[in-house]
């Protein structure tokens, strides 16, 4: 079974598994063909990167509509399932946490004039990203909130995630976790490790649309939007993918390259 996108306004609020099965938010045990053995794998090395005294922090980087998401709820699922059947604790030993939570409010883009190409770097909050990434390494003894984005209403919401002292691993997902400019370059040194999830540009295209068009855009201007706002942002965050330790497909869970 591969991994999937589907277009979800609720896709990155806590609890909430993007592929619409709550109950099942991971390719699982009854997943059909390599694909789930490949997640697995996945799961296993990112629950080895977890030692002791030391909080994990895992940066998937991808472009828009890659799969970063779904793959990143999902790792943690089994990550904190891997972790229970082997007598460690479960949830919330890995979280998955969104960059998406620091883009700027709309309010803010219009007056900066930059509304009308919200997703581009310069449209997220990068020092206040990498502050977040510092706190959680350092402020374990206490739970440290932080923001998510709401699609319904394309805004960040305000401290409504929660990374536990309990959480040894936090699965990071965003755009440009690999760019080596700006606030942005000093990330790959906070990362224990760093993958890029990697899509074919036709099935992108088509989830962005799918997911614009949720939005309210009409097809037209979804398409659109795809190809021209997310299709320049794609051509910065590809150029970033030889920055990975790893390259997972967002389709399979397959490891594309890498070690």
């Amino acid at each position: 079974m591969p991994l999937s996108e589907t277009p979800d306004p609720d896709a990155e609020r806590p609890g909430h598994d993007p592929l619409g099965r709550p109950d099942s938010p991971r390719p699982g045990p009854d997943a059909e063909g390599p694909n789930a053995d490949a997640f697995d794998a996945l799961a296993r090395r990112a629950l080895a990167l977890v030692v002791p005294g030391r909080r994990a922090v895992l940066g998937i980087a991808g472009s828009p509509g890659a799969g970063k998401t779904s793959l990143a709820v999902q790792l943690a699922a089994r990550v904190n399932e891997l972790s229970a059947a082997s007598g460690g604790p479960g949830a919330p030993f890995a979280m998955h946490l969104p960059m998406d939570g620091y883009h700027l409010a709309e309010s803010t883009l219009r007056r900066l004039g930059r509304l009308d190409r919200k997703g581009a770097i310069d449209t997220f909050d990068g020092w206040g990203f990498v502050a977040l990434l510092q706190r959680i390494l350092v402020e374990r003894d206490h739970t440290v909130f932080t923001p998510s984005f709401d699609r319904r209403v394309e805004e960040p919401i305000a401290a409504e995630l929660a990374v536990e002292p309990e959480t040894q691993l936090v699965i990071v997902e965003g755009n440009y976790l690999l760019v080596d400019d700006g606030p942005w370059a000093g990330i790959t040194e906070l990362l224990t490790e760093a993958w890029f999830c990697e899509t074919p540009d036709a099935v992108r295209v088509s989830r962005l649309v799918a997911r614009h068009e949720l939005g309210g855009r009409s097809p037209e201007a979804a398409l659109d939007w795809a190809e021209s706002v997310d299709g320049r942002n794609a051509l910065l965050i590809e150029s970033t993918r030889p920055r990975a330790d790893l390259v997972v497909s967002g389709e399979t869970a397959r490891v594309v390259a890498g070690e």
